[in-house]
């Protein structure tokens, strides 16, 4: 098993919890998601537990890399957030479940134990509430989507528009698209809400369904 968070005191302390248990065994740690990559390259880890967001890439960023590299390890993301569209933007990058940090110790092993025998791993409440988001894009009833995808037909985005917007269907932070277009991240915070401002909507979600009709993505 691969450990990757930007917080010493989280790696170790994940390394001791997990280190009591006869049937399972840390490989290794990583501080970002450039240090996971290259270790799970090397190490080739059954399990790895990745930490959401990391200065440098982010653990979404991270989990569609391992996966473009053909890398066979069942990723858990751990994270204090239990926004949606985090859930989402994990889930999609190929993650096989999403872990909160302050869950117990107990809880926290079974999750591992369960995600190596390929098991897919969500909180119940945050399950209820990725089944009602799915539930509603597929049957068309997400409130609003039909208004917004018509203001994305008619949206005029600009070239830096459009390049930030691809990169925000990557499920891509603002912090990561900061550090691929060489800008700020307050930059990159008025480029994105400029966006929102043009197809109506401050939803992720809904942005990202209306850009990638708009974009042919």
């Amino acid at each position: 098993m691969l450990i990757v968070d930007d917080l010493a005191l989280m790696r170790d302390g994940l390394q001791t919890i997990i280190g009591l248990e006869q049937d399972l065994q840390v490989v290794g740690t990583a501080r970002s998601g450039e240090e996971a990559i290259e270790q799970a390259l090397l190490l080739e880890p059954d399990i790895v537990l990745m930490d959401i967001q990391m200065p440098g890439m982010g653990g979404i960023a991270a989990v569609r890399m391992m996966k473009d590299k053909g890398l066979k390890a069942a990723v858990l993301i751990l994270t204090t957030f239990s926004d949606i569209d985090y859930i989402v933007d994990g889930l999609s990058s190929g993650a096989v479940g999403f872990l909160m940090k302050d869950m117990p110790g107990e809880q926290l092993v079974q999750s591992i134990r369960d995600a190596a025998a390929g098991h897919f791993m969500l909180p119940s409440a945050v399950a209820v509430k990725l089944a009602n988001r799915i539930h509603a894009l597929d049957s068309g009833h997400l409130p609003g989507i039909n208004t917004i995808r018509k203001k994305a037909e008619a949206a005029l985005l600009t070239n830096k528009e459009q390049t930030v917007a691809r990169l925000l269907l990557e499920g891509r932070t603002n912090r990561e698209i900061a550090g691929l277009l060489f800008m700020s991240e307050g930059t990159v915070k008025n480029y994105v809400s400029s966006i929102y401002g043009k197809i109506g909507t401050n939803d992720r979600t809904l942005a990202v369904v209306a850009l990638r009709d708009l974009l042919g993505d």
